[in-house]
């Protein structure tokens, strides 16, 4: 057996709480692994403070993404997909109020953010711009135990204790381009969920998989409804109303006196019901991170409702096959806006659904690639520029856009017979590039383009 090319697509939509899996998902796990780790050393009970030094895009966007409520949360033990949402605002208050937190649920130590949460906005760490270092001292001063985390995208991490790459696990069908996962769907003649299937039935019996795909929908479908039935206003000095419930209110009246809705119209809605609930910090699934959640839910549920996808295994095919184009655009390019723009969240979102749809649609795998490929090429350069640090502006409606144009991306590729110039490798390619290219003020610092221009007030 080969080996695969990332342990496993569970990995890739991860459940937890908005607004972004890079500044909250990545920063709560990072906080348990330091947790774990001070538990190894046997001197947990000696802890008397811990002080969070964040670097790059953390420092700069931090407060506004939540990143210090979610180390206040992880360093209370707290998981992301499991914490109560609805319980966090009085969780923060009591720990605020009284400066002390309770370190990992076993001992209260004092934590006051201006002295133990310290923001390095101009200084970046060479490995990656989101990185959190953790400093466990004792009463004396003396050291515990230092450790650097680095949250690349999607909630995942690198840990400065094991630089090298973990090697992964054999399996029948691994590929690190799409080139070699189109060779294998032509070999083995199946399709791209048959293939990533294959792999997965390597890693664990198909029955956990399959149920712990499911889940994921269920969470998506959950956030989808959440967004669609709450009103008001979302965090921060925007006040941007919720659009979503109006949207939904508006579709079903036009459904019932006939009028005619158009599949936009439902994408749109669903896109961003589910990107006001991140930018409320509610729980979603990263697809493939928390800031471009909105596009695969909406696409999913699309299909659902036009009947393209209808049973649970039809579900599970459309994720495989969305999570792996998320493997490819995280291996080949970048998933993470703080390193390569929005390009790598929202281009690699847009590209996952434009797969999966064009492969429930009846799509080959060379069409399913041309889809992916088709949504990648028309975000190239794409920056992040979150307005006033929120994942609010442009955030939201970039994801109705991705979802809409994934769609449109799949038709074009259902059109051909899957021929086409530029291959899924060569646009991942490029975009690393472009990523590479670009000035650091338009890699979620809110220091460029809108960020700049829209006057906070």
């Amino acid at each position: 057996m080969a080996q695969a090319l990332t342990p496993s697509v569970l990995e890739i939509f991860r459940v937890g709480i908005g607004p972004s899996s890079s500044h909250t998902v990545g920063p709560m796990r990072a906080a348990a692994r330091f947790l774990e780790a001070l538990d190894l050393t046997g001197r947990l009970g000696e802890v008397a403070s811990v002080t969070v030094h964040l670097y790059g895009s953390l420092a700069a966007t931090g407060k506004s993404h939540g990143t210090d409520q979610a180390l206040l949360l992880g360093l209370e033990g707290e998981q992301a997909d499991t914490v109560d949402v609805d319980a966090i605002p009085g969780r923060l208050e009591r720990i605020r109020a009284r400066g002390r937190l309770e370190l990992g649920k076993v001992r209260e130590i004092g934590f006051v953010e201006s002295q133990h949460l310290v923001l390095h906005r101009r200084e970046r760490l060479a490995r990656h711009p989101n990185a959190l270092r953790f400093v466990a001292s004792a009463s004396d001063g003396s050291l515990v135990l230092e450790r650097t985390y680095y949250s690349v995208g999607g909630g995942f991490l690198l840990d400065d204790e094991a630089p090298g790459r973990e090697a992964p696990p054999p399996v029948p069908f691994a590929f690190s381009s799409a080139r070699e996962l189109l060779a294998h769907c032509a070999a083995a003649g199946t399709s791209v969920a048959g293939i990533v299937l294959e792999n997965e039935r390597a890693l664990q019996p198909e029955a956990s998989l399959r149920s712990g795909l499911l889940g994921v929908w269920r969470a998506m479908d959950e956030s989808i409804e959440r967004g669609l039935a709450a009103e008001g206003v979302l965090p921060g000095f925007l006040r941007l109303r919720r659009r979503a419930p109006g949207l939904h209110r508006r579709l079903l009246e036009r459904r019932l006196v006939g009028d005619r809705c158009e599949a936009m119209d439902w994408l749109n809605c669903y896109a961003l019901a589910v990107s006001e609930e991140n930018a409320a910090g509610g729980r979603v699934a990263a697809a493939p991170t928390n800031g471009a959640a909105g596009i695969v839910p909406a696409v999913l549920r699309h299909c659902l409702d036009e009947g393209y996808v209808s049973t649970e295994g039809q579900i599970v095919d459309f994720l495989l096959t969305a999570g792996a184009i998320a493997m490819l655009c995280k291996a080949e390019a970048s998933i993470s806006g703080a390193e390569v723009g929005c390009q790598g969240e929202v281009g690699s979102a847009c590209a996952m659904a434009a797969a999966a749809f064009c492969a429930a649609g009846g799509g080959t795998p060379p069409q399913v690639e041309n889809a992916a490929e088709i949504a990648v090429e028309h975000h190239l350069g794409l920056t992040c520029d979150p307005v006033g640090g929120f994942v609010q502006v442009p955030c939201i409606e970039r994801n109705a856009v991705a979802a809409v144009t994934a769609v449109d991306a799949a038709h074009i590729a259902l059109a051909g017979d899957g021929r086409h110039v530029v291959s899924l490798d060569q646009a991942l390619a490029t975009l690393r590039q472009t990523g590479a290219d670009m000035k650091t003020k338009y890699k979620e610092t809110s220091l460029g383009g809108l960020a700049l221009n829209v006057v906070e007030c």
